[in-house]
């Protein structure tokens, strides 16, 4: 029963991070509540990077008619409470200071300043901790997060849109409309929710897109533009100065934020190396084929969404083949198929 309780608590504490999905990476979404036998008097969630964590959101949200039942609570909390004077004070702290005697926490985290340390915190106080409750679920709602820091390396997630019969763009790379525009509302949405995102030159000088977030609220993505030999014009509105912009190239662009690589044989991993040297968590890749097909070949990539439009194409460029795929998820969006594939 204690068992079934503490999935029950948890998993209300997932559904409140998920509320912070675009909101405060780099840092995890965390949700937290905080129980008296069986009742939930406060609960909350980190909404904004730099602001109050979880934890503090929670314990803010008690009434004051429920304040004195604090002592006798236990909180919930889907990632390990912090014990490190980051933006905000350490919430292991906060937790010892209310008198709260028993945490239960979803998954430990991996960060080299928190790492079991915020348990080490809370016990050494004589609070109860108990760990790995919805384990699974808890890192993956963070598997940005947890790539981040275990791989170092960004989170990646390819996305194409294709026909029904397989085609990203009409013959020559011409580009045609494929998805719904109700489709192309969710694509913005998975933009806001990313903090970067990548085409190659081809895709960036043939069809001069904005990569920008602007059918969904939120936050403009950071532009990444792999241009090894400067093709695409000046003209093109990656150039516009309007979200921050990188440029991948192989030599140095003065005028332009960019990263300098040796060539296309170890592009990738110097990438997003330096990508992670610069704390870009995660990078939404939407073309082109070529690639999105050199992530896959490479086996750089964690997620891969794929629009699949109504109608045929008579011929073009051919979407890139997945290798290593397990489909997790179908959608079906107005006249559009969405599968969801992870890297297995």
């Amino acid at each position: 029963m204690e068992q079934g309780r503490d999935e029950f608590f948890m998993a209300r504490c997932l559904q409140l991070a998920r509320l912070g999905a675009g909101h405060v990476a780099p840092n995890p979404m965390v949700g937290a509540v905080l129980v008296c036998e069986g009742r939930i008097i406060g609960e909350g969630y980190h909404r904004h990077y730099g602001q109050g964590h979880a934890e503090v959101n929670c314990i803010a949200s008690v009434r004051t008619e429920d304040r004195h039942l604090i002592p006798r609570s236990t909180i919930y909390v889907s990632l390990e409470p912090c014990a490190h004077h980051g933006k905000t004070p350490p919430c292991a702290d906060l937790i010892v200071a209310e008198g709260i005697p028993e945490c239960v926490i979803g998954c430990i985290d991996i960060f080299a300043k928190v790492a079991g340390k915020g348990i080490a915190r809370l016990e050494a106080a004589g609070v109860r901790v108990k760990t790995g409750v919805l384990e699974a679920e808890c890192k993956a709602l963070n598997s940005r997060f947890f790539t981040f820091h275990g791989l170092q390396r960004p989170y990646v997630v390819l996305k194409w849109a294709q026909s029904s019969n397989g085609f990203i763009a009409a013959e020559g790379g011409r580009p045609v409309r494929i998805s719904h525009p109700v489709t192309d509302r969710l694509v913005h949405k998975w933009r806001s929710e990313e903090a970067a995102i990548l085409v190659g030159a081809k895709t960036a000088q043939g069809d001069n897109p904005r990569l920008n977030n602007r059918l969904w609220s939120g936050r403009q993505p950071l532009r990444i533009i792999i241009d090894l030999n400067d093709k695409v014009p000046a003209s093109h509105q990656v150039y516009d100065k309007s979200q921050p912009t990188v440029f991948v190239t192989t030599k140095a662009k003065p005028d332009q934020d960019h990263i300098l690589v040796d060539g296309v044989q170890s592009l990738l991993p110097q990438l997003l190396q330096e990508l992670h040297a610069r704390s870009v968590q995660s990078v939404l890749v939407e073309g082109g084929a070529y690639t999105l097909q050199h992530f896959i070949n490479d086996g750089l990539w964690d997620e891969a969404r794929v629009i699949t439009g109504a109608n045929p194409l008579p011929t073009g460029v051919v979407a890139p083949t997945l290798h290593g795929a397990v489909l997790e998820d179908t959608l079906l969006l107005e006249t559009d198929r969405l599968f969801f594939y992870r890297h297995g």
